[in-house]
C-alpha cells in the first residue's frame, strides 16, 4: 500500500496553501472581530474546488477522491482551522447525505450549489437530551399534513444554522420505531416559516462560524424534500458519517501540524540563559512526541482515504483514524501551550484558541469514547465495524453519476 501522493494531489495541496495564505489568513481575524460569517470566502473556496473533491464532475466536483479531500482539509486546517468549520456542511456530510439518499432531481437541484459555495449548508442531528444516541433519543417530530411535513422540536449543536440556505435535518416520523422511525429532510429555513436559529456562546471558538440551538415550530418542509423514504434517515446519516470521520481526522492532523509548527518556531525564538529553549531536553521530548504522533495519524488518515477510494471496507479504519488523530491534536495543542508557557493563554497567539478546537474535534463526528467502542467491539468479535459494507442500498458517491440520470 503506497501512500506517496500523486503529482496531481501535491499540486492541489500547493493550490490550497496559496488560496489560504492569500485569501483567508489575511482577513479571517477581521471577520472574527466583526462576528461576521465570511460568505464571500466560502464562495471563493467553492469556486477553487476545495469542497468538491469526492463528487463527480456531473455535479461540479473534481472527482479526485478521498485522498485529495483529506489533503485539502489537512492543509486548510493547518493554515486556519476556524475556516474549516463549514467543510462538512459544504463538502462533507450535508451534500453527501443528499447524494447518497436523494433522487436525481434533488441531487441536481442542491448539491452543485453547495459544493460551489453558492449556498450554505447545515447538518442538524443532535438534540439537547442526546449525544451518541442521537437517533434513539430524538424527540423532534415530523407530522405529514397533505403535501408538507410540519416539524416541531429543538435541535442542538447545529453549525452555521443561523446562515444556512439548504440543510439536512433529522426528525422522527414514527415515535415507537427507534432508529427506524427517523427520517431525513432537505430543509430551506429562509424559504419556509417555523425555523429559528440562536447562536450558542462557546468560549474560545469562532464568532464568525457559530453553532446554534434550532427551534422548530411547525416548520414547513414539502413532501418532495423528504430525503429517501420515511424511516431511512438513520441509514443515510450513518453512511454519511463514515467519510465525515475522515474529514474530521484530516482536520485534526492539520491542526496538530499547525500546533507543532508553532511549537518549533517558538522553541527556536524563545531564549533562556542565552540559548533557545529548544536546546533543553524537556522541550525536545515534547517536540519528538508531537512529530511521531503526527506522522502516525497522517498515515492512518491516508490509509482510510485509500480504502474509500478503492471501495474497500473503511468504517473500522475511519474510526481508528478519527480516534488517533483527535488524540494527536489534543496532545499537540497541550504540549505547544506548555512550551509557550503563560503566553499560550494570550489571545494574540494562535495556540490559545487552537487548543479549544483540539478539544472540540476530540468529540465531534463521534466522540473518542464512541470510536473506542467501535474499535474494541470489532476486535472482540462482538460487532464487526464493517458489517454493512456494500449492503446499505444507497448509491456510491464515487461511482454513480446521479445528475446525469436527471437530464
Amino acid at each position: 500500500m503506497n501512500f506517496t501522493l500523486s503529482p496531481e494531489i501535491e499540486a492541489v495541496r500547493d493550490m490550497v496553501s496559496r488560496f489560504m495564505k492569500n485569501e483567508v489568513v489575511p482577513v479571517m481575524e477581521e471577520y472574527e472581530k466583526r462576528q461576521e460569517f465570511p460568505r464571500e470566502l466560502v464562495r471563493k473556496a467553492g469556486e477553487a474546488g476545495l469542497y468538491g473533491a469526492v463528487f463527480p464532475e456531473s455535479v461540479g466536483g473534481s472527482d479526485m477522491g478521498y485522498m485529495a479531500a483529506a489533503v485539502i482539509i489537512e492543509e486548510m486546517a493547518r493554515q486556519e482551522v476556524r475556516f474549516t468549520s463549514c467543510n462538512n456542511q459544504q463538502g462533507g456530510t450535508c451534500p453527501t447525505c443528499i447524494y447518497l439518499g436523494g433522487t436525481p432531481e434533488q441531487v441536481e437541484k442542491y448539491v452543485p450549489d453547495m459544493i460551489a459555495g453558492k449556498t450554505i449548508g447545515m447538518m442538524s442531528l443532535s438534540e439537547s437530551g442526546s449525544g451518541s444516541d442521537a437517533a434513539w433519543a430524538m424527540k423532534t417530530f415530523a407530522k405529514r399534513d397533505g403535501d408538507v411535513y410540519r416539524i416541531s422540536g429543538e435541535k442542538m449543536w447545529a453549525s452555521i444554522a443561523n446562515e444556512t440556505d439548504v440543510g439536512i435535518l433529522f426528525a422522527r416520523t414514527d415515535r415507537d420505531a427507534g432508529a427506524k422511525g427517523v427520517t431525513a429532510f432537505i430543509v430551506e429555513p429562509k424559504k419556509y416559516p417555523g425555523f429559528t436559529a440562536k447562536p450558542v456562546d462557546l468560549l474560545g471558538m469562532s464568532k464568525a462560524f457559530r453553532t446554534n440551538i434550532v427551534h422548530l415550530d411547525d416548520f414547513v418542509v414539502p413532501v418532495e424534500n423528504r430525503l429517501g423514504e420515511e424511516g431511512e434517515g438513520f441509514k443515510i446519516i450513518m453512511r454519511a458519517l463514515q467519510p465525515g470521520r475522515l474529514n474530521i481526522a484530516a482536520k485534526c492532523v492539520g491542526l496538530a501540524q499547525a500546533c507543532f509548527e508553532e511549537a518549533v518556531r517558538y522553541a527556536n525564538e524563545r531564549t533562556v540563559k542565552g540559548q533557545p529553549i529548544g536546546k533543553f531536553q524537556m522541550i525536545q521530548d515534547f517536540i519528538a512526541e508531537m512529530a511521531t504522533a503526527i506522522e502516525a495519524s497522517r498515515g492512518l488518515v491516508y490509509r482510510t482515504a485509500y480504502c474509500m477510494d478503492n471501495g474497500q471496507p473503511s468504517n473500522r479504519i475511519a474510526s481508528i483514524a478519527k480516534y488517533h488523530a483527535s488524540q494527536t491534536a489534543k496532545m499537540c495543542a497541550d504540549k505547544t501551550q506548555q512550551i509557550f508557557g503563560g503566553y499560550g493563554f494570550a489571545r494574540e497567539y494562535r495556540i490559545s484558541w487552537m487548543r479549544v478546537y483540539a478539544d472540540m474535534l476530540y468529540n465531534g463526528e463521534g466522540s473518542a469514547n464512541i470510536q473506542k467502542i467501535i474499535i474494541a467491539e470489532d476486535a472482540l468479535g462482538y460487532k464487526l465495524a464493517d458489517r454493512h459494507h456494500g449492503k446499505t442500498g444507497l448509491r456510491d458517491v464515487r461511482k454513480d453519476q446521479v445528475a446525469a440520470d436527471a437530464a
